[in-house]
């Protein structure tokens, strides 16, 4: 007779949390790829680490720590697997993940796209940061809903977000926020040309976490934040009078981690469960200054 295998009961309370706060409906699946990626098995003790780790790029980094911290599940917010794998071996460092994690019986869950849409998920995040200028009123609405049904109480989900201010903010100091928001001496920013007719004067702000331009390339807006954006993209929002803002692609998401999802997450577990958010991931890229190097 086969033995019989099955995932944790946490593993599968984890991803029950998940698609209960992010239904994997929302998610974009013409290109994404979202839900329970590399399942773990209930070892015949029938006991698994109640502890998961969020992170938002499954590197071996994290993998690693990961492993040290004991964990039983990880919740990456980018898949680690995009595409179908013909082989799995130690010579490509993404399926070299899979094979540590599977050694150590660690699965991994993703909701990339299904947060971004999501009310209350990622971009609402990124737009909350706006709110906060002192007296400035804004309106929040979605740059691309999503068309047809979602589930019960997911009802204006949808791509991107666009604010409006009751009123002109100088870039300047919006740039300041976000800069303060994600902890960076340097945010990368696109101005009009000299040429341009135009003023320091946002009315208008279109966001998206991670590598926005195509959500937001059909919105009008004076301001453009993003994670990142190609030089032509960013020069033709230039030629047309606009403004943007960059952080690098994962500075615009992985803050959602901390601030919002573990205690999402740790409020949906066992009271004894224990959400943990890695302190191994990070942006690849950084500001490098031959002063700061020294």
């Amino acid at each position: 007779m086969e033995p019989t295998l099955q995932s944790p009961l946490f593993t599968r309370q984890i991803v029950l949390a998940m698609r209960a706060l992010y239904p994997e409906e929302l998610a974009d699946r013409t290109w994404d790829n979202v839900g329970l990626l590399l399942e773990n098995i209930d070892p015949p003790e029938g006991r698994v680490p109640k502890r998961v780790l969020l992170t938002n790029d499954l590197t071996l980094r994290v993998a690693e720590e990961a492993i040290s911290k004991n964990v039983s599940v990880i919740v990456s917010y980018h898949p680690f697997i995009f595409r179908g794998l013909k082989s799995i071996t130690l010579n490509d460092p993404h399926q070299s993940i899979v094979l540590r994690l599977a050694q150590n019986n660690i699965a991994v869950y993703s909701p990339h796209t299904a947060l971004d849409a999501a009310p209350g998920g990622i971009n609402d995040w990124l737009a909350d940061i706006l709110d906060g200028i002192r007296d400035i009123s804004t309106y929040r609405s979605v740059v691309q809903p999503i068309r047809g049904t979602v589930p019960a109480g997911f009802e204006g989900a949808g791509y991107g977000r666009l604010v409006r201010f009751n009123g002109p903010v100088a870039f300047e100091k919006l740039a300041t926020e976000f800069a303060i928001k994600f902890g960076m001496s340097s945010v990368m920013v696109a101005r009009p040309g000299p040429a341009a007719t135009t003023s320091h004067e946002i009315r208008t702000v279109a966001l998206c976490a991670g590598s926005g331009y195509d959500v937001l390339k059909d919105v009008d807006a004076d301001l453009y934040v993003t994670g990142e954006m190609t030089h032509h993209n960013a020069l033709r929002l230039t030629m047309l009078g606009k403004y943007v803002l960059t952080v690098f692609h994962s500075n615009s998401e992985r803050g959602f981690l901390r601030d919002v999802l573990q205690g999402q997450l740790q409020r949906a577990l066992v009271r004894e469960a224990e959400v943990l958010v890695s302190e191994e991931d990070k942006d690849p890229f950084e500001i490098w200054t031959p002063e700061t190097s020294a």
